[in-house]
């Protein structure tokens, strides 16, 4: 008898909701039914982040690993967003310089757009929009305005210089040679504060592994660093007060390190 009472109560919980009850609750806003949902890549590295942290130092040492891992893997995306960005804008540059040649030697605009096909796969994406609406007759600033992604910001300069030259009557060919210039100079700026960067990044990725190779030590010195991590209140409170110095040391490195190319 337990056994069927047991049946019956795991079909009612696996038993889908009602139809009206479905119905009602998709007439709500979107907002309310949003789903976050982790990469799966992301999702494993903070899963495996919190394993090992509670392998190590218990509960504490849970929510200092998968803490870590989310903060880490976040910083590697935004090295690699930064890649994208500036690969991005070294193929718009010279997508501009073949725009402006194009229409220095009497090309119809639209003409001079729609030759972004034959340039590069970012610029080609980047500017594949403001081709199309060039094509349409639509307006061209507006599709540069609202093109996002990598190098946006530069997108944006573009459809300024475009729309000036549409609301003055000014030479599209040499407000466009001006952007590209301004572009040029920062691609490199920022390349060479980047590479001048990459020797502090890399110190401070370095400093910030210090503390784990002072945990070694100690247990080499015949220490129980971690004994001491994973038992008792005060130990937990240092994993994570060190977790977060830890973090907010990277932190601020990085924004030391992006600082000369955000400003």
């Amino acid at each position: 008898m337990s056994g069927v009472l047991a049946v019956l109560a795991t079909a009612v919980l696996c038993a889908p909701g009602s139809p009206a009850r479905q119905r009602v609750r998709a007439l709500g806003p979107a907002a309310s039914r949003r789903v976050v949902r982790l990469p799966p890549a992301r999702t494993g590295v903070i899963v495996v982040g919190l394993g090992i942290g509670a392998l190590a130092c218990g509960i504490a040492g849970a929510v200092a690993g998968a803490v870590t891992a989310a903060v880490l893997w976040r910083r590697r995306e935004r090295a690699a967003t930064r890649a994208r960005t500036a690969e991005t804008s070294t193929e718009l540059a010279d997508s501009l310089a073949r725009i402006v040649e194009e229409l220095r030697a009497g090309a119809h605009p639209a003409a001079a757009l729609d030759g972004v096909r034959s340039d590069g796969p970012r610029a080609a994406l980047a500017l594949g929009p403001a081709a199309a609406a060039a094509r349409l007759g639509d307006d061209v600033p507006a599709a540069l305005a609202r093109t996002t992604g990598p190098a946006s910001a530069d997108l944006r300069r573009v459809a300024a210089a475009w729309a000036l030259a549409d609301r003055h009557g000014a030479p599209l060919a040499q407000l466009l040679a001006g952007t590209l210039t301004d572009l040029r100079w920062r691609v490199a700026f920022e390349g060479r504060v980047r590479a001048r960067m990459a020797g502090p990044r890399s110190t401070a990725t370095v400093l910030a592994l210090l503390p784990l190779l002072g945990l070694g030590l100690g247990h080499l010195l015949g220490a129980d660093p971690i004994g001491v991590l994973r038992e008792g209140v005060l130990g937990q409170v240092l994993v994570l007060a060190g977790t977060a110095l830890l973090l907010a040391g990277l932190a601020w490195a990085d924004r030391i390190a992006a600082g000369p190319v955000s400003s």
